[in-house]
């Protein structure tokens, strides 16, 4: 019987070097495979944005970045997130997509709630509406939160606020926010810009002309309203706070088209005066309740540092400059308002 010859050492020693260059290639194989699916480039960038609303779950924020095709493999971005442990870490926000972000970063951006600030400029809104629709189409809340809250009388007086005055809280300013900043807390960040404006000596300027911060800012409503060109809003300013010390009405003709609700308005008509609302000021002696529009920093400024004059009266001049004729008497008064009536008459403006 012939004896079998033990494999030689040479075949044996084929047999490991390839065993081991398949391990390599297996292991280089699953190391590409795991790098690709974490820091391969993923986002498409065919979205800026991935907003995520409070109370998002994953398969919600899942089913948006696939709808909206923000990633190439949506199965490589589920699978990071699940070893990522993001399933169960979802933060509501305002997120930025750049083309090319791998799985990773893109899950640890969202994971970690790092969110773009959101920059938020607002000024010369009319009503309480339109400043709430403005708003909502730049934060999470929607319109119908904000309005809520303006017009619940407990809590705007948590800051010494009525459901008329409280639209004086909002300084025309540049703020950055988050997106998914709650109706409380933007409330609270307006409140304390407005805290912030109101200096100890802003105070003491109001209380020398005895008014309070929401009633410098009703008033300055009305002198926005009016003057057209900044340099003129002290006079006006001065003006109407003569016709209070004296207890005139102020007789302000935007008050009238605010109490219409009509700002398309260009001539107000004597017919228009009678009409009945507590923001009529040819009806009704003093300040109106609220401010007819979000008054601009200058012209709150511009009562604050009011001129000092003798003027009761004034009307639009009659070139129609934007600038106003002041007078102190009746009679100067009707002359000027006469020239002005004329020249609405020859350019046919009716109302």
């Amino acid at each position: 019987m012939t004896e079998q010859k033990a494999p030689s050492k040479g075949i044996l020693k084929k047999f490991i070097i390839a065993l081991v260059l398949v391990i390599i290639v297996l292991l280089g194989f699953t190391a590409a495979n795991y790098y690709f699916k974490y820091f391969g480039p993923n986002v498409t960038g065919k979205q800026q944005y991935l907003y995520i609303h409070t109370g998002a779950t994953y398969d919600e924020v899942l089913k948006t970045i696939k709808q909206q095709e923000m990633v190439k493999d949506t199965a490589s971005f589920n699978w990071a997130a699940g070893n990522m442990n993001y399933t169960k870490r979802v933060k509501p926000g305002k997120y930025r997509l750049l083309e090319g972000m791998g799985n990773r970063k893109f899950i640890n951006m969202l994971a970690s709630g790092t969110q773009e600030p959101v920059t938020l400029e607002f000024h010369g809104l009319r009503q309480k509406e339109q400043f709430a629709g403005f708003i909502s189409k730049k934060i999470e809340p929607d319109s119908t939160s904000l309005i809520n809250l303006l017009d619940s009388a407990s809590f705007v007086a948590k800051y010494g606020f009525t459901t008329d005055n409280v639209y004086t809280m909002f300084m025309p300013n540049s703020y950055q926010l988050y997106w998914n900043t709650s109706p409380d807390k933007f409330f609270e960040k307006m409140y304390k810009n407005y805290e912030k404006f109101w200096t100890p000596e802003r105070k003491q300027q109001a209380a020398a002309i005895n008014l309070t911060p929401q009633e410098v800012s009703v008033l300055a409503s009305i002198v926005d309203a009016e003057a057209l060109h900044d340099d003129e809003m002290p006079i006006v300013a001065g003006l109407y706070l003569n016709r209070l010390k004296k207890g005139m009405k102020l007789d302000a003709d935007p008050t009238v088209i605010f109490a219409l609700n009509d700002f398309t308005i260009k001539r107000v008509l004597n017919r228009y005066l009678s009409y009945n609302s507590p923001y009529n000021t040819y009806l009704h002696t003093g300040l109106p309740p609220g401010p007819i529009m979000m008054p601009s920093v200058n012209a709150v400024k511009a009562v604050l540092n009011y001129q000092k004059n003798e003027y009761l009266y004034m009307c639009a001049k009659a070139d129609f400059s934007g600038y106003h004729a002041f007078a102190t008497n009746v009679a100067d008064h009707l002359v000027n308002a006469h020239k002005f009536q004329q020249v609405l008459n020859e350019r046919n403006i009716k109302r």
